[in-house]
Formats: structure tokens, sequence, C-alpha cells
């Protein structure tokens, strides 16, 4: 602790009162928190019956609530009306109306914001909302607070456009001829000029000339400048109800003589609604009238009149453009002059004072400086325009130079947002701006890298057709400096907090391969893609990596780089654990690395083919079934639906089995509670999802099967040709010999048979334990007929895995595990067949001893 020197302090009276009076101020502080607790009084008058119905206790609490109660149930007006409206209108309303008369701010403002709720939901009909609330509205408007009042002006000024002529008529436009008369208050008097301004647009021209326009003549002459500063802005609504006529002869002369007020402010009112309302005058008033006004206002803002500075350079283009046609050259080169001046003000010393002579510029005059310099970026595509595209680098590159790298940021961010339009007007000449592209793109400020990304992919296209049109034969001659330029800011926006800027950086990066080179793409970026990947703690920026790494992948020709992140992705870096053991990336990341590796996947199958995703990483996403975090599993399974729609069939039928494997694996294994939830889901959108089928493959299969069937059917037609020759040589020995040889073949019959029966079990024996898991499970399918009985599969998926032909049969259980229900038919017709024999062996028998007897 730091000691107490007392030799310092003064002990004397006044020194002493002066410490009382700041306890004092410190008791008076703690005082609030003190109150803040609530007394049992009080907390017994917040205490509300819970019995009321919501009308009764909104109308108890208006009446004798506190404000924060009823603020509530002003705020709580629109919820009341859909719930209840006949009731809302017929009791809680008129509270509301008597509790505002004496209301506090909170409330009034409460108040306005739900009564615009009620009428932009239309909770009541337009005529019921004009009796029961504009009332309530126009009393509010002359609030003495005049952020209540602006409140309810707004909504006011939204009741009008929604409120019928002649409601509008009656009760907002009549009373205005008395509220806006000068012994009327100046607040009742502001208010008149906005709601003039609204109603002008709702009446046809005659009806304004009449009732509106001497108002606004009125208002425009006022003593006091708010009030004509106010009414000057109103004008253009004015203008633009009454039409051009009117607005030639009544409104153009109030704007002149506005134009010349005393007060700045309105001044500056009617310069801004002269350059809104160009397009309403025709050309002799341009000329005429408008021209020599803005002559005027650009002599005197840098000598007399610095206020309408920032004003004039923001609407310098709108105004160039738009007198465009009645300039004369020197006037035109006049106003050019005028805007390179502008563009460079505050930036260096004029009329050859030193700096002993200069004043130092206040803060608000370089404020003042800085806004005029935004300015001037903000209407360069304009002034483009206004020069030709073709004088360009001869009449307004230096300026583009010097806005480029203004010292100022937000001249530079402005500069940055309007490169893209400048590009655009440039077209083929577009070359002559790579440098300032590269410029920004280096800027220390990520603002401004921000505002340049935005439209980085239509900037560099334009910038290599241009080249293209000038005969450049590489894209990198096109734009120099340019890889350099683009790996820095991604490394500046990599370093920095402002992910968002790094996500939306690398989003724009994948329009690359259009503009650079292969080889450059994966030396200098695709690998930064990949270690963003593994190594960025933000999510979205790794998504954003990713996706950008697959088009990468996606337009590199050379299979053995392809090969090689391929290679990287699967087996040294994301999938499996084991290997990630020895590298830094499994130290409590390697579960991270194998989600992404799945996001990855999902844009593999966004962007390339199916057969390419079937090879390279169908079985790696299935090994994840494996995975011993649970989130991993989650993930594969959400993955599973897209995974299947990549298979055809008979192609991909050995895939198809594996994923039937995996599926069963997890039905029957899976502990986690919230996995097995998305397992059997995956499984009911896995039923939903119908594979392709190839067909060219498919015919080729059974062009295949019925070769191999006819080859057989032959053998067997060759072998009963031969028997049949051999038949009647063997008829005498075998009626000789059948006498003494039936005992013996009845025996041997059995022998074989039980032999069946034996190698029928044994083959069960066999083929039981590869599936000794899915024996486990409550559904069982055919070992070797693959019959889907696991849910989601689907009917494509039921394949004979016994034979090389593509063939649907219907699913169902089956009883024996080892054999399809063919082969169990097989067997039992073999049987039928044996028994035949034998039942017919002793009527052959009888027969022969009575042939021989007789």
């Amino acid at each position: 602790m730091r000691p107490i020197i007392f030799s310092k302090m003064d002990f004397s009276h006044s020194s002493l009162f002066g410490y009382i009076e700041d306890l004092q101020e410190l008791t008076i502080i703690e005082r609030p928190v003190r109150r803040s607790l609530k007394t049992p009084e009080e907390i017994e008058r917040l205490t509300v019956d819970e019995e009321l119905s919501d009308i009764e206790r909104a109308v108890y609490l208006l009446s004798s609530g506190q404000d924060i109660q009823g603020t509530s149930v002003v705020a709580n007006l629109p919820v009341l009306m859909r719930q209840n409206p006949a009731e809302t209108l017929r009791r809680v309303l008129p509270k509301i109306r008597e509790v505002l008369h004496v209301a506090g701010v909170e409330m009034q403002l409460t108040a306005a914001v739900s009564f615009l709720t009620v009428l932009q939901e239309e909770l009541v009909s337009i005529h019921t909302y004009s009796h029961s609330f504009l009332h309530i509205i126009l009393q509010n408007l002359e609030h003495r607070d005049a952020g209540v009042s602006n409140a309810w002006l707004e909504t006011l000024l939204a009741v009008i456009e929604a409120l019928p002529k002649e409601t509008v008529r009656h009760e907002i436009l009549n009373p205005l001829v008395s509220k806006a008369q000068l012994s009327q208050t100046l607040q009742s008097r502001l208010v008149s000029c906005k709601i003039m301004g609204k109603v002008a647009n709702k009446f046809e021209a005659h009806i304004v000339k009449r009732e509106v326009l001497p108002l606004v003549k009125s208002l425009c002459q006022d003593v006091e400048y708010e009030v004509r500063t106010c009414m000057c802005r109103q004008l253009e609504h004015v203008a633009r109800g009454v039409g051009t006529e009117l607005t030639k002869t009544v409104v153009l002369p109030e704007l002149v003589e506005l134009a010349r007020d005393e007060g700045s402010s309105v001044r500056l009112a009617a310069f801004e609604t002269l350059v809104n309302l160009l397009d309403m005058f025709d050309a002799d008033d341009r000329s005429q009238t408008v021209l020599p006004l803005v002559k005027s206002f650009c002599e005197k803002s840098f000598k007399t009149d610095e206020s309408i500075l920032v004003s004039l350079s923001f609407h310098l283009g709108k105004l160039c453009n738009g007198l465009y046609g009645i300039f004369t050259p020197e006037q035109h080169l006049r106003f050019l002059e005028f805007y390179k001046k502008l563009s460079t003000l505050g930036l260096q010393q004029e009329n050859g004072y030193n700096d002993n002579q200069l004043h130092l510029q206040t803060l608000e005059q370089e404020k003042k400086y800085i806004s005029v310099r935004k300015n001037c970026a903000y209407n360069f595509p304009a002034m483009i325009v206004f020069v030709d595209p073709k004088n360009f680098h001869l009449e307004l590159y230096s300026i583009f130079f010097c806005l480029c790298h203004d010292p100022e940021v937000p001249v530079r961010y402005t500069m940055a947002i309007s490169f893209f339009e400048v590009a655009k007007l440039l077209n083929s000449d577009v070359y002559t701006i790579h440098k300032e592209l590269v410029t920004l793109l280096q800027d220390e400020s990520l603002e401004v890298l921000d505002a340049l990304v935005g439209h980085l992919p239509e900037i560099l296209e334009l910038m290599t057709n241009g080249a293209e049109n000038n005969g450049s034969e590489s894209k990198l001659l096109s734009i120099p400096d340019l890889i350099p330029a683009l790996t820095a800011a991604e490394q500046r926006a990599a370093t920095s907090l402002k992910w968002r800027t790094h996500e939306k950086l690398l989003q724009k990066y994948a329009c690359l391969p259009h503009i650079i080179p292969s080889d450059q793409i994966y030396y200098r970026f695709l690998h930064r893609m990949l270690t963003i990947i593994l190594t960025n703690n933000v999510l979205p920026v790794q998504k954003a990596a990713a996706r950008t790494l697959c088009v990468y992948l996606r337009y590199n020709r050379k299979q053995e780089q392809r090969h090689e992140v391929i290679q990287k992705l699967i087996e040294r870096k994301m999938v499996f654990p084991r290997l990630l053991r020895n590298e830094k990336l499994g130290q409590g990341k390697s579960y991270w690395n194998r989600l992404r590796f799945l996001d990855t996947c999902e844009f593999i199958m966004e962007l390339f083919s199916k057969s390419f995703f079937c090879k390279y990483f169908f079985l790696p996403v299935l090994e994840l079934t494996h995975d011993p975090v649970a989130n991993v599993r989650m993930k594969l399974c959400c993955l599973l639906p897209k995974v299947k729609s990549t298979l055809k069939i008979p192609t991909d039928k050995h895939l198809l089995q594996q994923l039937e494997l995996c599926i069963r694996k997890l039905l029957c294994q899976e502990k986690d509670k919230d996995v097995l939830t998305i397992v059997k889901r995956t499984v009911l959108e896995l039923d939903r999802i119908e594979i392709s089928v190839d067909a060219e493959q498919l015919e080729k299969e059974k062009q295949k099967n019925e070769g191999r069937s006819a080859n057989i059917n032959d053998k067997i037609f060759e072998k009963k040709r031969r028997d049949s020759k051999t038949s009647s040589m063997l008829s005498k020995s075998i009626n000789l010999s059948i006498s003494g040889s039936s005992s013996g073949t009845l025996a041997g019959k059995e022998e074989k048979k039980s032999k069946l029966v034996r190698s029928q079990s044994f083959s069960t024996q066999v083929l039981h334990p590869k599936y000794s898991n899915i024996d486990k499970c409550p559904n069982k399918s055919s070992a070797t007929g693959y019959t889907s009985s696991v849910p989601g599969m689907g009917k494509s998926c039921m394949l004979s895995f016994s034979d090389d032909s593509f063939r649907t049969h219907s699913a169902g259980n089956s009883g024996n595990a080892a054999f399809p229900s063919s082969s169990r038919n097989l067997f039992n017709s073999a049987d039928q067949k044996n028994n035949g024999n034998k039942e017919s062996q002793p009527r052959k028998m009888s027969i022969k001893n009575r042939k021989s007897n007789s």
C-alpha cells in the first residue's frame, strides 16, 4: 500500500467544508439504491388479483396502478386488440385516453408506438381506427416535449396515407388553417409544415392549389427560421403533388427567395430541394434560374458560407449530370475544377500562405473537410460520366489516385465501395486503375479491405477481360503484384479479430481459378486453405476455407496435385484418429478436424460429380461410424442421406451394401441416446431417397446374364441329347437289374438326402459368424440375398449378393438367415421328387412280376 502523505492535505475550514460536501454527494448517489428496495406496502400496491381477466386487469392497472404498470398496459394494447377488440375499444382505450393527459414521456412514447402497430397490423378497420384512435393522436401532437410530439407526428403521417380523403380533409386539413397561424406556438407551426408535405400528395392538384398552397406560402414567410427551413424541405413533396406547371409558377419562386435567406440552414434546405427537383424543371428554368443559383452557392461556399460545403460536395455529382445539357465548355471546366478542389480540401496549403500565416484548423473544421472528401469519393462514378470515361486518365486519374491514398479511412472506405462502379464505367480501360486495386488490397484498415472484397470477383473479372482486350498474353500480366496483395490481405484478416471479414474474403477468393493460373493457385492459396481448415478456431472461417479449397480442387486439372490434396484430406490430416496421434493436430483437436472433414465432404458432393465422391470419399466417410466422439457420429448421420444420393445402381451396389451395414451397426450398437435418436430419424430420411439407376450399365449386366443363362441352357440340352442316345441301350439292363437293386437304390437316395441336409446345416454355420453382430438386431436379412431389413434402404436396395445381375424382389424378414426363399423351395422340390420316385418303384416291380408270372 502507498503511504498517505498528510503534509499535502489542507485542513482549513474551507477545505473541510469541501470534503463534507463531497461526502454528502456520495450519500445522495447511494440513496436511489436504498430506495429501489420495495417496502411491504409498495409490494401490496403492486399486487394484482390473478383471477382478473386481461381486460379487467388492464382497466384496474390504468385506474389505480403505478406509471410503470400503466405503461405496460399501453405497450400490450396490440395484444389486447387481437384477443378481444370490442372490449378493448369499449373499456381499455377510454382509460388510456384519460391517462395520457397526465402521463409521462415514457408512456406517451409507448402509446405512439402501440397506436402505429395497431394501424400497421390492421387490427381494426380504418373507419374504426379514425373514429377511436385519430382524436387521441391529434390531441397529443403538440406535447411540450419535442420527442413526444415527433413520435405522435410520425404516427399521424402514417395514418394519413391510410385514411380516406374526406376524413383527412375534415379532421386534419381544415384544422391546419388555424394551427399554421403566427399566433400559434412554434411547435404547432412546425407540425403544420410536415403535415402539409404529406397532405399535398393525398389530393388532386386543384384542391392542393386552393387549400394547401396558401398555407405553404404563409409558412415559407414565417418569422422563425426553423419554420422556414422545415417548410422549405417539404416543398419537394408539395411540388410533386401539384405538378410541373404550379411548380414553375409557385414553388420555384419561393425556392429562389429562400435560397437568398439570411439563415444558413434555410439556404441549405433550399439548395438541396432545388437539386432534388431538377427533373421537374425545363431547360429554361435550369439555365435561367437554377444554374445562377448553383454558381452562387459554389462561389460563396469557400468564401463566406462554409456551412453549405458538405451538402454541396454530396450533391455535386447529381447536380453536374442534371445540368449537363445546358453547360457551356467553360462552365463544364469550371465545375470540374471545383470538384477537384473539393477532393483535396484540407490536404494542401492554399494561396501561398506559409505555416506561420495559416491558422490552426479546429477539430470541427477537420471533420468537415474529411466529410467533403468522403462525399467527393462517393460522387466519383458520377464525375466519370460527367467527363466521359474516355477522358478519365487525362481529367480524373490524378484525383482517383489521391482519393485512394487519402490519409483518412472514411475516404478510402468510400473509394473501395465505389471501385466496382468505376471499373464498370471504364470498361476496356479498366487496366489503368490496377495499381489502385493493389493499393486498396494492401490497405492497413480492414474496413477498407472489407468494402473492396464485396465486389472483388466482379472487379477481377473486369480486369482480366480488359487485359485480354488489350492483347495481354498472361493473366498475371494484367494485374501486376496481384498475388502478393491477395495473400497479404488474407494474412492480415487472419491475424485480426474481425473474423467476418476473413470469412467474406475466403468466400470471394473462390473466384481466383478464373483469374490466376492453376499452379499459382496450388502453391500460393490451396495449401493455405488447408492450413486454415486445420488450425483456425472460428467455424464459419473454417467452412469458408473448406468450400474454397474444394473449388480450387475442382478446377485443378493436374492429377498428381489432385491426388496429393485428397490424400492429405483423408489419410494424414482429418479422418483417422490413429494417425493424428503422431501429429500436433491430434492434441485435443482431432475430433474437430474430423467434423471439418465431413463439412468438406458436403462441399465435395455439391461441387463434384457423384462418381468422384464415391471413388475417393465414400468409404472414408463411412469409417467415421466407428468414431469415439458422439458429435462426429451425429454429424455423420445427418450427412448420410446426401451420401446415399451419390450412389448409382448397379455400379455402386457394393458401396450400398457398406452403407446398409453401417446403418445396422449404428442401430444395434449405438449407446448414446442423442446419436440413436438422429440415427432413427436418418433411417426414415434414407427410406425416402431414391437411388439413381445407370441404365447403360444395367443393360450390360442384363446382356451378360442372358449370355450366361444361354450357355447353361445349351449345356443342359446337350447333356439331355447324349442321355437320350444311351437310354435305349441301357433300358434292357436296367429292367433286368431293377428287381435286384431296388432296395439298394432306396438306401442310396436316403443317404444322398441326409448328406444334403448336413450340407445345408454346414452352410448355415459357415455364413453366420460374419454377421454375428447383425443377428442381434430385431430385423434380420438374408446373408446371400440382399433384402432390405433396415428401414431406410428402400426397395431399391434389395440386391442379390449371390448373383452378379441386378434384380429386385419384395422386402421381408426371412426365417432362415443363411439361404433365400428360393433355396428352400429348391430343396423342397427335390424332396418331393425323391418321394415321388420311391412311390413309383413298387408299382413297376409289381407289373414286372405279373408279366413274368403270366
